[in-house]
Parts: C-alpha cells; sequence; structure tokens
C-alpha cells in the first residue's frame, strides 16, 4: 500500500474511476458521437487528479490560486466531462446533452461555456503550449499554483508538442507536469501488418529526457503508481516533468481494449449493455 494512500482512499478512486468509465459509454451511446477507447485510457489520471493531486473547488472554479489542468488531446473530451461530473462541477444528469445544440458539454472542451476548464481544445498539438504558457505565467507572476497537461501519443506526432517541450525547461518550469496518455494506439496512424498498428511514439522517455524534462514512467492505470508520481513530480525543482502513464486504449472493455477501431465507434445497445455489465463486475471487484 502506497504511504501517500489509505486503503480508503485507493477504495474510492478505483470506485470512481469505474463510474466514469461506465458513464462514458453510456454518454457516448445516448449521442450517437464521440470517443471511447482514448477517454477510457485517460480515466484513471483524471481521477487521480481530480479527487486527490489538483488543489481546485468545484464551488469556485475560477479561482485565482487553484491548480491548472489542460486536456490537450480534447477529442477525449467526455472522460473529462465524466469526471468533472462527479466531482461536483456540474449534475450528472446533464451528461445527456453531450453533443447536442446549446449544450455546454461539445465534443471538444469549451472553457466559455462549461466553468471548470482552463482551456478550449481540439486542434492536436495546441494545449500544451497553452499549459507551458500558464506555468510561465505563474512564474513570472509567483504564483503558488501548478499546471498540468494530457498530450496523447498519437498527438505527439504535432510539432508544437515539440516545441513546447523544449521551451519548458529553458525557463525552468518545475510548476508544469505533464501527463502522456501512453496507450500506443491511435485513430488510423500506420498499417503495422496483420491487422496491427504502429506505435505513435517509440521510446518516449529517451526522447523527453533528450529535451531536459525529468521523466516517470508508470501504469497508468494504477492508483498507487499515479499518485507517487504526482508526489514525485512535486519535489523536482528546475525543471518539468513529464509522466509517462503507459495506458490500455478501451480499459476496462474487454472487447474494446487495443482495439483502434475503438478510437471513435458508437456501440450499440448490445455492446453497451455487455460494456456497463463488465464494467461494473470490475468495479466491485
Amino acid at each position: 500500500m502506497s504511504q501517500l494512500l489509505s486503503e480508503e482512499k485507493v477504495s474510492l478512486l478505483k470506485k470512481k474511476a469505474s463510474e466514469a468509465r461506465q458513464l462514458i459509454v453510456e454518454t457516448v451511446h445516448h449521442a450517437g458521437a464521440g470517443h471511447v477507447g482514448g477517454p477510457m485510457s485517460a480515466v484513471d489520471v483524471l481521477v487521480n487528479l481530480y479527487f486527490n493531486e489538483l488543489n481546485i473547488n468545484p464551488e469556485n472554479p475560477r479561482a485565482e490560486e487553484r491548480d491548472r489542468f489542460v486536456l490537450s488531446k480534447g477529442h477525449s473530451a467526455i472522460g473529462l466531462y465524466a469526471v468533472l461530473a462527479l466531482r461536483g462541477y456540474f449534475p450528472v444528469e446533464e451528461l445527456k446533452t453531450f453533443d447536442s445544440l446549446n449544450s455546454r458539454l461539445q465534443a471538444h472542451p469549451d472553457m466559455s461555456a462549461l466553468p471548470g476548464l482552463d482551456m478550449s481544445t481540439g486542434s492536436l498539438g495546441q494545449g500544451i503550449s497553452a499549459a507551458v504558457g500558464m506555468a510561465l505565467g505563474a512564474k513570472l507572476q509567483n504564483k503558488s499554483f501548478r499546471t498540468y497537461c494530457m498530450v496523447g501519443d498519437g498527438e505527439s506526432q504535432e510539432g508544437q508538442v515539440w516545441e513546447a517541450a523544449d521551451v519548458a525547461p529553458k525557463y525552468g518550469l518545475d510548476n508544469l507536469v505533464v501527463i502522456l496518455d501512453y496507450n500506443k494506439l491511435q485513430q488510423f496512424g500506420w498499417d503495422g501488418g496483420s491487422g496491427k498498428r504502429q506505435v505513435p511514439v517509440v521510446h518516449p522517455e529517451k526522447r523527453w529526457e533528450a529535451f531536459g524534462w525529468h521523466v516517470i514512467s508508470i501504469n497508468g492505470h494504477d492508483v498507487e503508481q499515479i499518485a507517487n508520481a504526482f508526489e514525485e513530480a512535486r519535489a523536482v525543482k528546475g525543471k518539468p516533468t513529464v509522466i509517462i502513464a503507459n495506458t490500455v486504449k478501451g480499459k476496462g472493455v474487454t472487447f474494446m481494449e487495443n482495439e483502434y477501431l475503438w478510437h471513435s465507434r458508437v456501440p450499440t445497445k448490445e455492446e453497451l449493455n455487455n460494456a456497463v455489465q463488465e464494467i461494473r463486475v470490475e468495479g466491485q471487484a
């Protein structure tokens, strides 16, 4: 057992992750649109952020001293929405409006519409640049808040990601933590033969280290490893930290896991029922 987390906290984080996964598949099915694979791989990190790591207050989502979070892989918005709803930023029932006209919950995050969002994202590669700006702004103004940013491995083919990665160490942004959701699948990518796809990013630890970052590699579904990684990042001085979260795309539903076609496929009623049943069983384990 981690020294950082009590048994009760570990149980809570696992429970919330299970609840979030169920909300993701139910919401995408109801909307008839949305992404599944990426949000499911990111959920455990998102839950740890919002229920354990971030200095936030859902009742005051614009508090100046709050920690910031940027979902650079903005197409996984439903994963973030599910966690925000569970954390109390808006009613869970509102998830039924996802991707509908005039909803605050659009397919990509809109910070002008929904309290609790620190950046509008969706054009891949741009979110991390905004996060670097937030962290730099905090340094220049002697603010104590920290900035966190989640990027995707497919997204990391964007040059802007590496421009931001190059700049952050030069300013000593030790108040910045980037999480790479390393599920090793993107929507299509390159054919790897035998029905498989090539891994989007090869040796990410070496790449980020070469840019001057403190690198931590973890199992992105292990709540204790996630918490320990965030704690280690807080102790780092003089450079930013990247957490390579090794994850499984579609995590939590066997027939979705490691299947790139579930990047944005909508589950049928039967698939939804099977998925919810499996998530509930896993959540009780």
